[in-house]
């Protein structure tokens, strides 16, 4: 049934979708398609509280990457052609094999209020993998905006305490979960694509899929049984949560570049907060929501829209004044 309605459309509709707003290149519309995955991608404590079987993260991940996978590039009958083999394996495994194992060993070893700060390190580490390897160096506003919004974070996830003693083999397996994400980020906007957005998500998942699934498999044994809550919260995870959030991340990153989507990504812990208060009733108070003004101020100060705003502001005050202006 799925795979006939996925016959029914094409490349050139779902592409035309995903590029229905891209008229306004680095317009709101775009800013906004990129947050989606974040908002997804935030609701995911919740959903695997709520519904999953407990102590699976490994079978939870390969699920989530793995069959969404298969079925794209079922779909699409499309295989990587020469240099894009072993591409779709590094960037597969970086932005979800590795990136999933590591990051599900640092929730279960740290605090999640400790696990959730790391992650909103992103930002600033994939400046500084963007400067390494594409010679790009982020505008001062840019970095601004990804030192308040970690503050932002900081206060939003690190408010009711430490729930957990620090354990160092979960702090380094979330900071390297950090560094090669942010790798990943970076390589798949350095290397010019030789297809489609949603084929180059296909294969990654597939990459991904694969290389996790052993792992899970040896850490873990065989596959838990599931109920029909549980198999409604992998396919959430699966069709939406990777299958479609990743294809616009991914596009994200192609259209705003790897800072600016990076950034956009910091309102992942402000969603899994509101859902934790809205489905886990966790307690929410004043300082929760000085911290997520200062993650979405921090959020939309990086995008490109409101940096040529503030650079246009900056030429009319110079102009007023006669003094230069630096727009950096």
């Amino acid at each position: 049934m799925v795979l006939e309605l996925l016959h029914g459309w094409n490349i050139s509709s779902l592409e035309g979708i995903l590029s229905s707003m891209e008229d306004n290149h680095v317009g709101w519309g775009n800013v906004a398609l990129t947050a989606v995955p974040a908002v997804v991608w935030g609701s995911t404590y919740a959903v695997t509280q709520s519904w999953l079987p407990p102590d699976r993260p490994l079978f939870a991940a390969t699920v989530r990457a793995l069959p969404v996978g298969l079925l794209m590039l079922l779909w699409l009958r499309r295989l990587p052609k020469g240099d894009w083999w072993w591409r779709s394996l590094v960037l597969g495994s970086l932005n979800i094999g590795l990136f999933y194992a590591l990051l599900f060993i640092a929730a279960y070893r740290l605090p999640s209020g400790l696990g959730a700060t790391l992650v909103a390190t992103a930002p600033m580490v994939t400046m500084v993998v963007a400067r390494l390897l594409l010679g790009q160096r982020p505008a001062r506003i840019s970095v601004a905006a990804g030192l308040v919004g970690l503050v932002g974070v900081g206060l939003l996830v690190l408010r009711n305490g430490l729930d957990k003693p620090l354990d160092p083999v979960g702090l380094a397996a979330g900071l390297l979960a950090v560094v090669l994400s942010s790798v990943g980020f970076v390589l798949t906007r350095r290397w010019t694509p030789t297809e489609d957005v949603v084929t180059m998500t296909s294969w990654q998942l597939v990459a991904g899929g694969l290389v996790l699934l052993p792992i899970g498999l040896v850490a873990e044994g065989a596959p838990p049984a599931l109920d029909l809550p549980a198999v409604g919260a992998l396919l959430y995870l699966g069709l939406v949560g990777s299958g479609v959030a990743y294809v616009l991340w991914f596009r994200g990153l192609a259209l705003l570049g790897p800072t600016s989507a990076s950034i956009i990504g910091l309102v992942n812990p402000v969603v899994g907060v509101l859902l934790g208060v809205a489905l886990l009733g966790e307690h929410f108070g004043p300082v929760h929501l000085v911290a997520m003004v200062l993650v979405v101020g921090s959020v939309l100060v990086a995008q490109e829209p409101v940096r040529a705003r503030i650079a246009r502001l900056r030429v009319r005050a110079s102009d007023r004044t006669g003094l230069p202006v630096s727009c950096s």
